[in-house]
């Protein structure tokens, strides 16, 4: 854990001064309120994005050991911090979030520039502010319920704070080869395709229906999924048209929305009584 530390650590007198959404045991989340805070959640990115996932950085990236972009000086950064026995707070889990109304004044949304969000935006614009969410990681210590429980526990107050009525993003499987995830992609396609209203659509068309639905295991397709997929299907993820393949990030992505009405009485409803800060 030492590089982790040295690599994400934040000060333990800046996290005092600012408030976290909600602590359990030695973790907690909170929106990040610095630029300490945010540079720790880049060295978290880079250290899973590029040294575990094979990702490409540029020199300055490589430079800095951190995944750095244009977006994360508009966006609001979510934290899970462990506060640790030894007294040196660092950053375990992060989420990058982007509202509607923020990226309308700057440069649009990240996700445009992989899949048109044309249908998605018309939709919004009647039904509530949207959220990109992205660059979600958690370290591999961390990789566990609690962890999970809490960066959603953030989300789900900042949804109630900011009256998001839908939630989108990319997520990814490993690798650029899509014959690869050929039964996921397909199964995805089959069993989760949203309505056309939000059905944005690759830009760069890859088709996910590669696979007849007869001809393969949607259970074993559906356990095949990453466990980020995984849960945004559980709380009611629909995935676009088309996957789009970022040789950058060496994934194939798919797109995910998510209509907040839809998932509240299932999943948020118990994640609001976190709002509680301590």
């Amino acid at each position: 854990m030492a590089l982790l530390q040295a690599s994400t650590a934040v000060a333990a007198n800046l996290l005092a001064n600012s408030p976290c959404i909600h602590r359990q045991g030695q973790l907690d989340v909170r929106l990040a309120t610095s630029e300490a805070e945010i540079a720790a959640a880049q060295a978290l990115r880079y250290r899973i994005f590029y040294d575990e996932m094979g990702a490409e950085p540029s020199a300055f990236m490589r430079a800095t050991a951190r995944d750095i972009d244009d977006y994360d000086s508009i966006c609001d950064h979510l934290l899970v911090i462990d506060h640790g026995l030894d007294g040196r707070p660092h950053v375990v889990g992060t989420y990058r979030l982007l509202r509607q109304v923020v990226a309308t004044m700057h440069k649009g949304f990240y996700s445009a520039s992989e899949y048109d969000l044309s249908p998605l935006l018309e939709t919004g614009a009647s039904g509530g502010q949207l959220l990109e969410l992205g660059r979600s990681c958690v370290a591999p210590d961390y990789r566990n319920t609690t962890t999970i429980t809490l960066l959603w526990r953030g989300i789900a107050s900042y949804l109630a704070t900011h009256g998001i009525g839908y939630m989108f993003g990319c997520a990814s499987l490993h690798g650029t080869d899509p014959a690869h995830h050929a039964a996921e992609l397909s199964y995805l396609y089959h069993q989760h395709l949203a309505p056309p209203p939000l059905r944005a659509r690759a830009l760069d068309h890859v088709p996910m229906d590669r696979l007849n639905a007869a001809s393969y295991d949607p259970r074993a397709a559906s356990r095949a999924l990453p466990p980020l997929i995984k849960g945004y299907l559980r709380v009611g993820a629909m995935v676009g048209d088309g996957a789009f393949v970022d040789r950058q990030f060496n994934t194939v992505d798919v797109f995910v929305v998510m209509p907040v009405d839809r998932i509240t009485s299932r999943y948020l409803d118990r994640f609001a009584l976190a709002n509680d800060p301590r």
